[in-house]
């Protein structure tokens, strides 16, 4: 749940046009569309985590998005990486925990 709320706030906080959120976006020099994409996915992701059947997707997307926010944060932007790792990783917890749902019950039979 708590990781729902995470990405929830971060994507209402960009489409609320939050002006550090713009800078950012500017900063790593890809465009705003960047950030309203950004909004869709982040939202749409914190929706699917509750929707039955969707939280593999949920995960992955999540994970994609923190791979991205790590990159930025490593390369361009001038705040520590640490936070979007630990989301990344709880992600990735989310996406291994509902991998079932992506490729059948072959995902969960144990590894001998």
């Amino acid at each position: 749940m708590l990781l729902s709320l995470a990405f929830a706030a971060a994507g209402v906080a960009k489409l609320m046009g939050v002006r550090m959120i713009f800078d950012v976006f500017d900063a790593i020099s890809v465009g705003q569309w960047v950030r309203c994409l950004t909004v869709i996915i982040e939202v749409g992701s914190a929706i699917m985590r509750w929707v039955p059947g969707l939280q593999a997707i949920a995960g992955a997307l999540f994970v994609c998005t923190m791979i991205g926010a790590s990159i930025a944060q490593l390369t361009v932007l001038p705040k520590p990486f640490v936070p979007a790792l630990v989301l990344g990783v709880l992600s990735a917890i989310t996406l291994w925990a509902n991998r079932g749902q992506l490729f059948g019950n072959r995902a969960q039979l144990s590894v001998r």
